[in-house]
């Protein structure tokens, strides 16, 4: 075990990675992308991190430089207090990567066989191998069907084979890259439930992703990353109480009713939001206030009077939060 100063198992300072690419054909010009723009945060041992972003926001460039895979252009990156770029060979023994998609498996091999190959590239001692597969399969659920090709699983089963795959030397820091992306919602499940567990047995994750509902769901704390830069950094609890008490109640009505729907959410404070949307011949109605109460009983009438179809309220969502925040470009 790398051995560190304080309970952090990454630190980043100021960090930093450009891209240059070249354009033209007669006359050969130099594009810079700076994909991560100067990002500081840090990664506590035992805790589940997120990074969450929309596409293209610099999530997987910034896993590339904590894994190792990736020199940044600027700043500074330890793990468990080491230097990655003085420790490199050292720190890969600690640590253990995927991103998502089918990518890094041999789909004519059985899960065994594949999983019997990177055990020999990670020198695993060969009679460790056999119940270190066993072990791992069973708790990414795979065990029933280690000797079927890997080109006949789903790709819910394909990521939690990845997933075995990256504990096969048993690291203390892990890198989860989307990593339920593409996976139905059964397989999306599972996968969450292992990565849960992981996290119960005092793994430190790194988790990114852009779906709102996981983040809320798995991580410890996340930070929200648009534009290579962290815009917002807490807990999800915490960003959702931060960011506004707001409520919002959600109704039902057809566009016969709409009008007297309408009426009477003329009535509401100036700070209450109202948004329309009609899907086919139904249009649904969100109030975004802090008196959802208020709004409630302006609104009870037209519920018994059959004017509206279905009346809830609802607090914020991490989806909320997103949104707002991606919008206003911080909390």
């Amino acid at each position: 075990m790398l051995t560190s100063t304080n309970d952090r198992a990454i630190e980043t300072h100021s960090l930093v990675k450009t891209f240059h690419t070249k354009h033209g054909f007669l006359t050969r010009t130099t594009r810079s992308t700076e994909a991560v723009r100067g990002i500081t945060f840090h990664v506590n041992k035992g805790e589940l991190f997120g990074l969450l972003g929309p596409n293209g926001a610099g999530k997987t460039t910034t896993v590339k430089m904590l894994s190792t895979l990736l020199i940044p252009t600027s700043g500074s990156i330890h793990i468990f207090g080491q230097d990655i770029l003085q420790h490199t060979r050292d720190i890969r023994k600690h640590i253990g990567f995927t991103f998502g998609g089918a990518h890094g498996l041999y789909g004519r091999l059985t899960a065994i066989e594949n999983l019997r190959y990177f055990a020999e590239l990670y020198a695993l001692p060969p009679r460790e191998t056999h119940n270190r597969i066993r072990e791992l399969l069973e708790l990414v659920g795979l065990r029933d069907r280690g000797n079927d090709r890997v080109e006949t699983y789903s790709s819910g089963m394909q990521q939690r084979l990845h997933l075995a795959r990256v504990l096969l030397h048993d690291p203390e820091l892990i890198f989860l890259d989307e990593p339920t992306v593409g996976i139905d919602p059964v397989g999306a499940r599972e996968l969450r439930s292992t990565i849960k567990l992981l996290k119960n047995q005092g793994k430190t994750i790194l988790l990114t992703t852009h779906y709102m509902a996981e983040a809320d769901e798995l991580c410890d704390r996340l930070a929200i990353i648009n534009h290579g830069q962290i815009i917002a950094m807490d807990s999800p609890s915490s960003l959702k109480s931060k960011l506004t008490s707001d409520a919002f109640v959600e109704l039902k009505t057809s566009g016969e009713n709409l009008p007297s729907v309408k009426n009477v959410l003329a009535q509401l404070d100036p700070d209450s939001e109202v948004t329309y949307n009609q899907h086919a011949f139904v249009w649904e109605v969100n109030i975004r206030t802090r008196q959802p109460g208020v709004v409630m009983e302006l609104l009870a009438p037209l519920l018994s009077s059959n004017l509206i179809q279905t009346l809830g309220v609802r607090n914020q969502t991490m989806e909320d939060v997103y949104v707002s925040i991606i919008q206003n470009g911080g909390a």
